[in-house]
């Protein structure tokens, strides 16, 4: 049996999306030293296949990060699988707060370097020593105190969408540049209760046991990120510090929380909290885009998206064959904007060149 999906993407998307199957999309994570990283990450594999599981699996020595979703049926054999590692015995799992079921559509399990690639290099940094975990009540009651700063360990357009309450942005685009950052930034409120949090648990785990290498001493992080702390506030009847939307990895791009709308379209600036990807394939950028101004501009970011959106597949494709998206799906600035319409000019100015020489 192939360890790995054989099925096109395209294939498989379609056939899950005509499914009445009911699935749950659900996170977890786990810090652990693995040994066997490879005889680790195909058993992964084998027993997800077999339960129905799809979804993002990275594998590390330094434990497993997993965004899937699996057969509603199959919840309970797949906590008994999961069981079957002793350092995944009793794990916690993230389950989706606003789900329809049809987040992932291919199973993916990689191997890499780190779960999270954080960028740091000190030997003597230790994942295992952490910061305190903190539940709902304790989070609601921690961050009320004046002497508590709650930073975010997102990245900004997650921030952008929904954040606690009073939570300071720290402003970057990757958590590598993050980790530094936010240390540099919190040297002033060393003496004061630190609080972090993030999408599901993962990075404020990592960050804080970062802060407690760089010699901060009160530091705390919500216990399964704002995915685990909606879901408890929510059983236990607290008011929720969460305002806003939960950007999620994967094809929902989000989870409403609560009804504020607390960020703008990108576009024309009306209350938006929509993401999505520009339609143009030879773009794909993330950005917030209102109901309107997707009429408008045919779901693009741009009009000269829009223009290229509207071209046959195959001129598209052309115009598309050999460019570097690199970090384009997550960038929102105005500055890559224009980069891209400059990009797209030269390209059609070289090719329709190229045409007339013929």
């Amino acid at each position: 049996m192939p360890l790995y999906n054989t099925r096109s993407a395209k294939e498989l998307r379609e056939e899950m999306l005509r499914s009445e199957e009911v699935r749950s999309t659900i996170s977890f994570y786990q810090y652990a030293h693995i040994q066997d990283v490879p005889q680790f990450r195909d058993a992964i594999y084998a027993g997800f296949e077999k339960l129905g599981v799809m979804g993002r699996v990275y594998v590390a020595a330094e434990g497993i990060n997993a965004q899937i979703s699996c057969p509603e049926a199959n919840v309970p054999a797949l906590r008994e699988f999961l069981d079957s590692f002793p350092f995944l015995q009793g794990l916690r799992l993230n389950i989706a707060l606003d789900d329809d079921g049809k987040s992932f559509w291919v199973l993916k399990v990689k191997i890499r370097a780190r779960i999270v690639a954080d960028g740091i290099e000190d030997p003597e940094f230790d994942i295992m020593k952490r910061g305190k975990y903190l539940g709902a009540a304790e989070y609601n009651a921690l961050a009320a105190q004046e002497d508590t700063i709650v930073i975010d360990m997102r990245n900004h357009y997650e921030y952008e969408v929904g954040h606690f309450e009073n939570a300071i942005e720290i402003p970057s685009d990757t958590f590598r540049e993050q980790l530094p950052m936010a240390v540099e930034m919190m040297q002033e409120h060393k003496d004061k209760n630190i609080i972090m949090y993030c999408t599901g648990g993962i990075r404020c785990e990592k960050a804080s046991a970062y802060f407690l290498h760089k010699g901060f001493e009160n530091v705390y992080h919500i216990e399964g990120g704002i995915i685990n702390y909606v879901n408890k506030a929510r059983e236990q009847g607290l008011p929720l510090k969460f305002k806003g939307k939960n950007f999620v990895f994967d094809g929902r791009l989000g989870e409403r929380i609560t009804e504020e709308i607390i960020s703008k379209c990108h576009q024309c600036g009306a209350p938006c909290d929509t993401h999505i990807n520009c339609a143009n394939e030879g773009c794909h950028l993330l950005f917030i885009q209102c109901e309107n101004c997707s009429d408008r501009y045919d779901s693009c970011c741009s009009d000269v998206c829009k223009e290229i959106h509207a071209l046959p597949e195959e001129e598209q494709k052309l115009l598309r064959k050999g460019m570097d998206r690199g970090q384009m799906i997550f960038n929102k600035s105005k500055q890559r904007l224009e980069e891209l319409a400059r990009l797209f000019a030269e390209m059609t100015e070289e090719r329709e060149a190229k045409a007339g020489g013929q």
